[in-house]
């Protein structure tokens, strides 16, 4: 390696490491102090940057705070596109998201020190909770596009993929409101389970309620 290119990888360490401290010493802040109690100029401080540097990672004190939880939306992708293609999309997002869940080395919400307690406060802080928001649309975004892929179409076109990873993601949503609201920090994994299962038997319902309909709109028309 030339020492050419030497210099724009120690660069981009260096940065990575500078992101990491602040996104780190930002979390552990509010944790600790609370979000009304931390400043910007207090998080550059503590990790020994002036706030020009802060603002070249971070556009808010929340962004900083809540920056662990991007790696997660990628990691629950990585396991959508390692799902295998036959499985229904829908399918394939619940499983890719248990996949996530049970993976040890992915550290999940519910495997990660803290992670609750940090959600806790997303759901009381509601400049948090519109960052979160902002992290898990990216997410579905990505989720989107990978459904599409799966299905073979253009998600300009094609609404399928978008409604998929809605319900996907809304039954996760869901899941992550009750864990944090129900107190007990291990219990993550069976609140999906119940919210998918839920989510499935909604559509069971719907599609039954549809074929009635269907029924009886056709005994209508066939009635002289």
């Amino acid at each position: 390696m030339t020492p050419e290119r030497k210099i724009p990888e120690r660069r981009s360490r260096k940065a990575r490491r500078t992101r990491d401290t602040l996104a780190q010493v930002a979390f552990e802040l509010v944790l600790d102090r609370g979000l009304r109690n931390v400043t910007v100029e207090e998080i550059a401080e503590a990790a020994d940057v002036d706030r020009r540097t802060f603002s070249r990672y971070f556009p808010s004190k929340e962004a900083a705070a809540l920056d662990s939880l991007r790696g997660d939306g990628d990691r629950i992708n990585a396991a959508l596109r390692a799902r295998p293609a036959p499985e229904p999309p829908l399918l394939a997002y619940r499983r890719a998201v248990l996949d996530w869940l049970a993976d040890p080395k992915a550290e999940a919400w519910h495997r990660r020190p803290r992670i609750f307690e940090l959600l806790v406060v997303a759901e009381e802080e509601p400049t948090l909770y519109a960052v979160f928001h902002h992290i898990r649309v990216d997410a579905q975004e990505d989720s989107i596009a990978i459904v599409a892929d799966r299905l073979g179409v253009d998600s300009r076109q094609d609404i399928r993929p978008a409604v998929t990873v809605a319900a996907g993601a809304g039954a996760l949503l869901a899941a992550q409101a009750a864990w944090v609201r129900g107190g007990r920090p291990d219990a993550l994994p069976e609140r999906v389970v119940e919210a998918f299962d839920a989510l499935a038997e909604t559509a069971k319902e719907a599609r039954a309620a549809g074929a009635e309909a269907t029924e009886a709109a056709a005994e209508t028309e066939a009635t002289p």
